[in-house]
């Protein structure tokens, strides 16, 4: 942006006035000629400078919680004003519009205070309003001044049709929104809103780890029609409120579209309610984006050219199984294969593939709609999750009438897999002969490149020993910043263990040899743990140690040693 362009935006929103931006332009162009373009804090430090005001970037200092609560939360949040500090009777109040006077004369009428103005940037004022007066404190705040909502939560009926009445009022449905616009903007995979017998807690799931929202204390007198509001956004009965109820909301928000899956479970203090976000327009990773090391692609690559057979994933949920296999067939998906999935949810559109929606509501089970797949003749299927033995024995009878199979289970290794399939209820040489593959996999959180420090301590020393790493290899440890919510990570990275079936290991299946026994002749034949895989990028400073034995619990990790020679 030019220095013209930033002065006109500040003059248009109130923050500087036209004859300073005449003043400032002539004041920059002689001191920073051939230079760059001023910022709006520069701008704010001039001002401050001109009309003998103190600036403050907001970085480090801590707004007095007491003293916030002197102040409507809707004015602070409208006009844009931050109460920091009572100092010599009067209070400083940051504000980075000086000539838009409303706000401040609104404040003086209100609590008949001394107010003085203090320049800080927008952006950061914003930042410390939300940070600590919470999500959607202006919609409470109007709540409890109107006194048009009063929810009483009680067993009888006509409770419920109150509740119904709040959840409609657009305070409530303004409130809803806002949670739903923050936690999407914050890149979370899910919203959890949690009753207690004194508060309503927010909670959002961040790159796999939950971190508390900031809200009003007053919110849990509202909880109920909070409730309420999710449940019709996504089609459930308002009235019952002692079973679970499972239910869709899908939304647009900035142009992009966001599916999401509502649970409502009754509690002890109320209803709790987990929002799952699934973004219909998530940038779909390629096999070589994802980071999996020249081994393991390797043999990925062999699995996708078979004619047919099983390639398994497994891990948690929320591990990253449907990115990768959804890489897997975007590697393979072209005009001379038909390639057919079957999820629950479908996470991603793919442009060329029959993707089938399961809906156990109507009877289309994953098993019902994988017998109807195979007379579409399909050359490859994606089955979202093996869940049971019917639909277990499908897939592996689905390999081996020609078709290349992919799917997930839930195990904790790759090895794991095996003696999963065969508890199910699948013949042992029946899950010999069909699986080709089995990837387990993490995500681990990537250290914020903003902050990130060196880290020397002498437990990660000893650590780094312990794996058989270089002493003198760098390591880095999460430090925290703005930028990543002062967590220090920024982002997830994947971690693999690929086994590959061998004769050896396919023999082992017949014999039924334990997941242990299997692991110890993968590990003999190459494969690499989850924990190895995650003490590679430890190496190449992606992630922390910590964070890879916090997502493996890996805590020693050795090879099988080789056998010493006789003598």
């Amino acid at each position: 942006m030019s220095t013209k362009e930033l002065l006109d935006r500040m003059v248009e929103e109130k923050q500087l006035s036209s004859a300073d931006a005449i003043l400032l332009e002539s004041h920059w162009a002689k001191q920073k000629t051939g230079g760059s373009a001023p910022s709006e804090p520069d701008v704010l430090k001039w001002l401050a400078d001109e009309y003998e005001l103190s600036f403050n970037d907001l970085e480090k200092i801590e707004p007095d919680r007491q003293l916030l609560s002197l102040f409507p939360a809707r004015v602070l949040l409208k006009e844009e004003l931050l109460p920091l500090r009572r100092n010599n009777g009067s209070v400083e109040i940051a504000t980075g519009r000086l000539f838009s006077p409303h706000g401040l004369d609104t404040l003086k009428t209100m609590t008949k205070l001394v107010l003085k103005p203090v320049l800080a940037p927008r952006e950061a004022i914003q930042r410390e309003i939300k940070k600590h007066l919470g999500v959607g404190a202006d919609t409470i705040d109007s709540l409890q001044e109107e006194g048009t909502l009063q929810v009483v939560e009680d067993d009888r009926a006509e409770d419920a049709n109150l509740d119904n009445a709040a959840a409609e009022d657009a305070s409530i449905i303004r409130f809803v929104n806002q949670v739903l616009k923050d936690a999407i903007e914050l890149r979370s995979s899910d919203i959890h809103l949690e009753p207690f017998e004194d508060e309503l807690r927010i909670r959002y799931r961040i790159d796999g780890v939950l971190q508390e929202v900031p809200v009003p204390p007053q919110i849990k007198q509202y909880q109920p029609a909070i409730v309420s509001r999710v449940k019709i956004l996504s089609h459930l009965n308002i009235a019952e409120k002692r079973l679970p109820q499972d239910g869709r909301i899908k939304i647009r928000i900035e142009g992009k579209e966001v599916d999401i899956r509502v649970s409502v479970i009754p509690m002890l203090h109320g209803e709790a309610v987990v929002l799952r976000l699934l973004r219909q327009d998530a940038t779909l990773l390629t096999l070589s984006k994802l980071g999996v090391d020249d081994r393991e692609m390797r043999l990925f690559h062999s699995v996708l050219e078979l004619p047919h057979g099983i390639m398994l994933v497994t891990g948690p949920t929320g591990s990253g199984k449907t990115t990768t296999l959804y890489a897997a067939l975007n590697e393979i998906n072209d005009l001379v294969r038909k390639i057919i999935t079957i999820e629950d949810p479908i996470e991603y559109q793919l442009k060329g593939i029959n993707q089938i929606q399961v809906s156990e509501k109507s009877g289309l089970s994953f098993a019902r709609g994988l017998r109807a797949i195979l007379r579409h003749d399909p050359d490859v299927l994606l089955i979202g999750e093996i869940r049971d033995q019917e639909t277990a024995q499908i897939a592996v009878q689905a390999s081996l009438t020609g078709h290349l199979v992919f799917s997930t289970l839930h195990t904790n290794d790759a090895p794991g897999a095996l003696t999963r399939l065969i508890d199910m209820g699948v013949e042992p040489y029946l899950v010999a002969s069909s699986l080709e593959a089995v990837l387990a996999q993490r995500l681990v959180r990537v250290i914020c490149p903003l902050c990130k420090g060196e880290d020397t301590s002498t437990q990660t020393k000893a650590l780094l020993e312990l794996r058989g790493i270089p002493a003198g290899t760098k390591v880095y440890k999460a430090v925290g910043c703005r930028e990543c919510r002062d967590t220090g990570y920024r982002g997830r990275h994947g971690i693999f263990e690929l086994m590959e079936m061998t004769d050896e290991i396919r023999q082992m299946i017949l014999k039924d040899c334990s997941s242990g026994q299997i692991k110890e002749t993968a590990l003999r034949q190459g494969m690499r743990t989850l924990g190895e895989d995650g003490w590679r990028l430890v190496r190449q400073g992606v992630t922390t140690p910590e964070e890879v034995l916090r997502v493996t619990k890996d805590q020693i990790t050795t090879r099988i040693p080789k056998p010493e020679p006789e003598q």
